[in-house]
């Protein structure tokens, strides 16, 4: 294959869009590969294509390799089906809904676990039909409330997700470790430095979950590894170390104390200290139980209800580790005080909540026997010695404080925990039976009675995976494609007209001829900078630049990555570029 510039839809930007707020959306559009049709919407020009579609081989490759069988189910699906599986109102403002001109109701789809369990209900009756996985490569939907960074967050995306049914949990375990070892075999083809982290399963079920995350600074998602183990996580499955129970009735008895002018944990913590509270010099934050006031609601529901979050004052609440843990229900600060004069604002402790009928979760660390400083539910008032237990008694935990650099591994005894970005290309789940209970998918089993399969679910970002490697492959001049990925093998640059332009055309003919993607910079009424200047943005792994050396039946062979150069004669250019 062989591209002339002169006649290909390629269109380099000196300048940076004014939208572009992350590395690879600035450079893929500079670049010429992608252009904006609409909020979290982009049209794939020919080198972008390209891109997607060598990604996209190395995908399907690896899946075609564990026995995966390739099908393609709609986009538009009825509702019915999400409906019956409880995600049509999980999902909420989500998923794009739309019904026809029948009124029939539909949605473009986000992840297709329902139509695959429709499928194996229909098709399957027996044991013997089993395992099987069936997987696509398909445009998703999702209705992103603020489309950003390009590829990273949009509307529309491209991805390959992968169902698996086996008959047992140890089919399941099996299949779900064939495609974590896939997925490596992909994104090391692909280039990518990735960590394998712990996730939530979120909307979509199931009892364990893996992210494969690309390491990046601009990444939406932070993550977490350990100092002295291989433990890593999603923020979001975080598990804070409990501390052991005590005797709830072996504190001393709760006392109220006047704090005026205290609503903030600083300013009661300066008060307690300056009062000696309790007898103590030495409050510090984490000492005093902080109580926040969220809505919460759940699909479905008319109206949203309260729920108090108690954790230790030294911690805010992490909103997005909340919601993963409440999910598919949405979670909103509160703000109502007025309508709800009960709750102190500033004040507020767990005593009275119970009494309110107030849902009271609190932090790991909040257990049985612990005594806090907290609100004494009176404007200007505190009260120390109040224990968990004792005085109040939580409706459960949840793992709702933020995760700080240097909190204990909750996997092994010594380590700590570092903080790190990184973009989500990869997720696997173990669903089990939600969806195969949902549809009632049965096959007959080998001593002849029902047996219900258990699922496994495997999803990989494509257009997301293109703009991850944008992220890792970038330097100040442009893209730096690695080679299993890049739209051509070759660029070359006619750096002169005539001679030069003839030669290139001759040796990007043959270098096609001989099996590698070339792309020729053969335009007439740009200089020889801006050419250079273009191969460097566009980041194809090899430039030859045919020049003013071409006389002496010589060309320049330059590598992106390295930045090295090296003149050959014209007759060595194909062995160099075809084995090195």
């Amino acid at each position: 294959m062989m591209l002339r510039m002169s006649t290909s839809l390629i269109r380099t930007l000196r300048e940076d869009p004014a939208d572009a707020e992350v590395p690879s959306h600035r450079l893929l559009l500079r670049a010429g590969y992608i252009r904006r049709a609409a909020p979290g919407g982009y049209t794939w020009l020919p080198l972008g294509r390209l891109v997607l579609e060598r990604v996209t081989e190395i995908v399907r490759a690896e899946m075609a390799a564990i026995g995966d069988q390739e099908v393609h189910f709609p986009a538009l699906l009825p509702a019915e089906p999400y409906r019956t599986s409880g995600r049509w109102t999980e999902y909420g403002d989500d998923i794009f809904t739309l019904a026809d001109r029948r009124g029939a109701e539909h949605l473009l789809a986000p992840t297709h676990e329902e139509l695959a369990a429709l499928l194996v209900k229909e098709l399957f009756t027996s044991y013997r039909d089993l395992p099987v996985t069936l997987f696509q490569i398909q445009t998703k939907f999702r209705d992103e409330a603020r489309p950003r960074a390009g590829l990273l967050r949009g509307r529309e995306f491209l991805m390959k997700d992968a169902y698996s049914f086996d008959l047992d949990d140890e089919g399941l375990r099996a299949a779900y470790g064939r495609h974590r070892a896939a997925y490596q075999r992909i994104f090391d083809r692909l280039g990518l430095d990735y960590t394998v982290v712990h996730a939530m399963s979120g909307a979509m079920g199931g009892s364990a979950s893996e992210e494969f995350l690309a390491t990046t600074a601009v990444g939406e998602d932070t993550y977490v590894g350990c100092t002295d183990c291989h433990y890593a996580a999603n923020t979001e499955a975080v598990t804070t170390p409990a501390p052991a129970a005590g005797d709830p009735q072996a504190q001393p008895a709760p006392e109220v104390h006047d704090t005026p002018e205290t609503p903030t944990i600083a300013s009661l913590v300066a008060l307690a200290n300056d009062r000696r509270l309790a007898g103590r010099d030495d409050w510090s934050a984490a000492d005093t139980l902080k109580n926040v006031v969220l809505t919460v609601r759940r699909p479905g529901a008319e109206a949203p209800e309260l729920l108090v979050v108690g954790l230790p004052g030294d911690r805010e609440v992490d909103l997005k580790r909340l919601a993963a843990a409440l999910a598919p229900a949405t979670v909103d600060v509160f703000d109502a005080w007025d309508e709800h004069p009960e709750l102190v604002r500033g004040y507020l402790g767990p005593q009275i909540l119970g009494k309110l009928g107030v849902r009271y979760l609190v932090d790991p660390r909040v257990v049985p026997g612990t005594a806090w400083l907290t609100g004494a539910n009176e404007p200007g008032r505190h009260a120390t010695n109040v224990v968990c237990g004792r005085d109040f008694t939580p409706d459960g935990t949840v793992e709702a404080a933020e995760v700080r650099p240097g909190d204990p591994c909750p996997a092994c005894a010594t380590g700590r925990l570092t903080m790190r970005r990184g973009i989500e290309i990869g997720h696997i789940f173990q669903l089990g039976r939600r969806y195969t209970d949902a549809f009632a998918v049965d096959v007959l089993g080998p001593q002849g009675k029902p047996v219900r399969p258990t699922m496994g679910c495997y999803g990989i970002g494509v257009s997301r995976a293109v703009a991850a490697i944008a992220e890792q492959h970038h330097d100040d001049r442009g893209l730096v494609w690695p080679t299993s990925v890049a739209p051509c093998d070759v660029h070359l640059v006619a750096a002169g007209k005539g001679p030069q332009l003839d030669a290139a055309l001759d040796l990007g003919a043959r270098l096609a001829e001989a099996g590698l993607r070339v792309l020729v910079d053969d335009r007439t009424a740009v200089s020889a900078g801006v050419k250079f200047t273009d191969a460097e943005l566009i980041g194809i792994p090899r430039t030859v630049v045919v020049g003013r050396r071409l006389a002496d039946g010589y060309v320049e062979v330059r590598d992106r990555a390295t930045g090295e150069r090296t003149e050959l004669p014209v007759a060595d250019v194909l062995e160099k570029l075809l084995h090195g």
